[in-house]
Order: structure tokens, then C-alpha cells, then sequence
């Protein structure tokens, strides 16, 4: 039997891209799996938002991450690819890090090269990376760890000098690892992506987020060097921003009128049919019924 990570290598190695929308709960991964896109990216910068209500320091565990990507992989039919940030500690820390992932339904993982607490790059100014020695025994320790050989294994750089980031690429890619991932600041041309991927003889793993250069790339662009192309936080932002704005309508108004918000409400029809209301509704009374006999 095909497993989904054999097929999302498969697809990988076909020279297929894959496009995976941002999500940092079950919720929102379910909205993410019943959209047009091809999986599910377990966003620690909205797991922090959403678990903690804090900024993307690794404040949160490993067993907080893995129970989060747990959730998600419970309700969708997709593949999950996971923002396993550091590793949570030593390289033996990275082996366990890749076998709760994997145990959770991950298909993917993304491992940094920054020190540990990290620091998210969409919002810090400054990165402090372990040496590439210790970055290539993450790696390694990640490589060796795994049971399902078709986990892929994303190296992320967030060196910010492009001559630091093709040197470590090329080096992560040496030591096994499938995809190369870089932040959106090291670069500011398409041009080095071409160079990123052709030094490190693997396709990338691109995150798009407003604010950054990587918005003027053509689908085109993305395709011909990706095969991972995520939009980390835009659900996240987007709920944000819409829920505040109807929240401060409402707070305005006091009263029963809910016409004309900023942003128009899901109806609860349509929310009990994502939320797979009828489908329990049914399981619980077959059940119920068989007891009864």
C-alpha cells in the first residue's frame, strides 16, 4: 500500500510543486484541506498566536507542537508539513523531535539552523545561527531518526548574507537533506533562487508573505525552483484582521444588529458542514440505534 509521504515524495521527485496553506489549529487546518490547496503548513508563528497568545520564541514545547500537528492530521486527508523549528534541544533531542512528529502524521519537516530559543525571522531583525558543523549534526541526527524513509527532511537557512546561505545550503543538501529552505530576506532577486537552487542541487521550500520581495515572483518563477511553495501566515492574518474589525463594530453598536458588519459571518449551516456537525449527527445515531436492539 502507497503511503501519503510515498506519494508526496513521488510528487516531489516528479518535479511537481506542491502549494500548502498556513495553519495553526485543527480549525484552521480543516479550512486549509477542504480548500484547492495541495497541504496543510503547521505555522509555528500562529501555533505560538494561537496556543499561547505569544510572539514565536519557542516558548511553546515539543509535546505542544507535536499534540497541535496531532489535532490537524485527526481531520484532514492532506499532507502536513511541519515547522519543527530547532529541534528542541541536543541532536538527541532532533531524534526525538522526528519520531513525534512522524508518530503525529507529519509528511514533511522544516528543521532551522538558528540557536535554540529561536527567533521568528518575519519578525525579529537580527538571527543568531549554531556553527554549520552543529547545523549539519541537526540534520543528520533528523536523517537517521526517521522510521518512514520518505519523510522529507527541509533544511532551513536563515543565514542573512547570500554567500552564507549558498555555503550552508550546499552543505545541508550534501548531508541528505531533501529540500532547501531559505528566508525572504537573504535574497532579493529571482536570479538567486536560480543560484540557490543550482548550488545546492535541490528545489527549494519557499514561504510567501506580504511585506517581503518574494510577492513580485510569478507562479512561474515559484514552479521552476520550488517544489514546497507555503503561505505560512496569511490565514492567520487575515482572521485577525477580520475579527477584530467586526468585533469593534459590534462593540460599537451594543445591540442586537449583526447587518453590515466589516466582514460578512459564515452562516451555522455552512459552518456545521465543515465542521462535519451531520456526519457525527448520523455515526452517533446509527450507534444508538444498533444499542437499542
Amino acid at each position: 500500500m502507497t503511503s501519503f509521504r510515498q506519494v508526496l515524495r513521488q510528487r516531489v521527485n516528479d518535479g511537481s510543486t506542491l502549494w500548502f496553506g498556513g495553519a495553526q489549529d485543527a480549525l484552521s487546518a480543516l479550512l486549509v484541506d477542504q480548500s484547492d490547496f495541495d497541504g496543510i503548513f503547521s505555522t509555528g508563528f500562529g501555533i505560538s498566536a494561537s496556543l499561547l497568545g505569544q510572539p514565536d520564541m519557542e516558548l511553546y514545547t515539543l509535546s505542544e507542537n507535536v499534540a497541535t500537528v496531532n489535532r490537524m492530521a485527526n481531520v484532514v486527508k492532506k499532507p502536513i508539513f511541519v515547522d519543527a523549528d530547532t529541534g528542541y534541544g541536543s541532536v538527541l533531542n532532533m531524534g526525538r523531535t522526528v519520531r513525534e512528529f512522524e508518530k503525529a502524521g507529519a509528511a514533511a519537516l522544516q528543521i532551522e539552523d538558528q540557536i535554540s530559543p529561536k527567533r521568528c525571522p518575519a519578525a525579529t531583525t537580527t538571527s543568531t545561527l549554531v556553527s554549520v558543523e552543529d547545523a549539519l549534526s541537526r540534520i543528520k541526527a533528523a536523517l537517521d531518526a526517521r522510521h518512514d524513509p520518505n519523510l522529507l527532511i527541509v533544511a532551513r537557512t536563515d543565514a542573512m548574507d547570500p554567500n552564507e546561505a549558498l555555503d550552508r545550503a550546499a552543505s545541508y543538501a550534501e548531508a541528505g537533506a531533501d529540500l532547501i529552505q531559505p528566508i525572504s530576506r537573504t535574497f532579493s532577486r529571482y536570479e538567486q533562487l536560480v543560484q540557490l537552487r543550482e548550488v545546492s542541487g535541490r528545489r527549494l521550500s519557499l514561504q510567501l508573505m506580504a511585506g517581503t520581495w518574494m510577492t513580485s515572483l510569478t507562479r512561474a518563477q515559484i514552479e521552476g525552483v520550488a517544489a514546497f511553495a507555503s503561505y505560512p501566515i496569511a490565514g492567520l492574518l487575515t482572521t485577525v484582521h477580520a475579527v477584530q474589525a467586526n468585533l469593534a463594530e459590534l462593540a460599537r453598536r451594543r445591540s442586537g444588529d449583526f447587518a453590515n458588519l466589516p466582514f460578512e459571518q459564515t452562516s451555522m449551516a455552512a459552518f456545521k458542514d465543515l465542521i462535519g456537525w451531520h456526519a457525527l449527527e448520523e455515526q452517533q445515531a446509527r450507534y444508538e440505534t444498533g444499542h437499542s436492539h
